[in-house]
């Protein structure tokens, strides 16, 4: 048995929720598993929420979703970096990062990879819910 981490967790437009384009290329290559929360806190950063880890009970809601075929996972992870802006020119910061967290769902906990903000959070609103699509149906942009 191997230890790769073939589950991603996601919050902001890769929810099947928000029926954005690059939703289809999750389920193209991942499958759900179910509605999910990790320890963190979510922030708006305007055009889209940012996510960065919290020591105190806060959390994030999303999706967990697992590879369909394992084989495939390292080119439709690194499809995901490039979507989340991963990979950048030299000198110049990503705007995430991806990292293993600890993912609770249908009442386990599972291992996945999560894109976490990679800059500043001051200043930003903070999501209080974890819910992104909560948040935006409460301000009426969804």
């Amino acid at each position: 048995m191997n230890n790769e981490t073939y589950q991603l967790f996601v919050y902001g437009s890769l929810r099947s929720g928000f029926q954005h384009a690059a939703y289809q290329y999750i389920a193209r290559y991942f499958h759900l598993i179910g509605d999910a929360k990790v320890n963190g806190k979510l922030y708006d950063k305007g055009d889209y929420p940012v996510a960065v880890p919290a020591t105190e009970e806060k959390f994030i809601v999303g999706e967990l979703y697992g590879i369909t075929n394992p084989s495939e996972f390292s080119y439709a992870i690194g499809q995901l970096d490039d979507y989340e802006g991963l990979y950048v020119e030299a000198g110049e910061t990503p705007l995430f990062k991806r990292e293993t967290v600890m993912v609770h769902c249908n009442n386990q906990q599972y291992t996945a990879w999560i894109y976490w903000f990679n800059g500043s959070v001051d200043g930003l609103p903070e999501i209080a819910t974890g819910d992104v699509l909560l948040y935006l149906q409460q301000q009426n942009k969804l």
